[in-house]
């Protein structure tokens, strides 16, 4: 594990996204509300933010952090299901990779929710779209528009 104990703690924020591609049938049984375990863009929407607080006990050289804010947002698009989380914290390294676990555990909650309904989704597309703060300063992925952006 890194040695971060000289660094100084700084308000620092990350966003990703990630995508559950879904075929017809699965598509079908989300917006006919035919889901047997309930709302699946809402549960995902729960599991990332706590996905984003349990980052340290899934990513296993990853330092605990305290997460000061977090949002996802799981949306039915026209591509599938769009999963996008923003984590902030004030601490002396950075929440990308809790911004990702938050967009990862959110999408594999919406596998799991339709799986009954297809089996071929699909969780693609998982990436850093923005992130603030740190020695590196700022990061904009290519192609990401002002829209991943963080709250500050």
């Amino acid at each position: 594990m890194v040695d971060v104990s000289a660094k100084v703690a700084t308000a620092r924020s990350a966003t990703a996204e990630g995508w559950v591609r879904l075929p017809p049938e699965a598509r079908a049984a989300l917006e006919a509300g035919r889901t047997p375990k309930g709302d699946p863009l809402t549960v995902a929407r729960l599991a990332g933010l706590a996905g984003s607080k349990r980052t340290a006990d899934l990513v296993l050289l990853c330092h605990p952090i305290p997460v000061t804010g977090a949002e996802v947002t799981v949306t039915l698009e026209p591509e599938g299901v769009r999963v996008v989380a923003t984590v902030r914290t004030t601490a002396p390294t950075g929440v990308e990779m809790e911004a990702l676990t938050a967009v990862t555990v959110a999408a594999l909650n919406v596998y799991d929710m339709l799986k009954a309904s297809s089996k071929a989704l699909t969780i693609e597309g998982v990436r850093l779209l923005h992130k603030t703060g740190g020695k590196s300063g700022d990061y904009r992925a290519p192609g990401a528009g002002t829209e991943a952006a963080p709250r500050t």
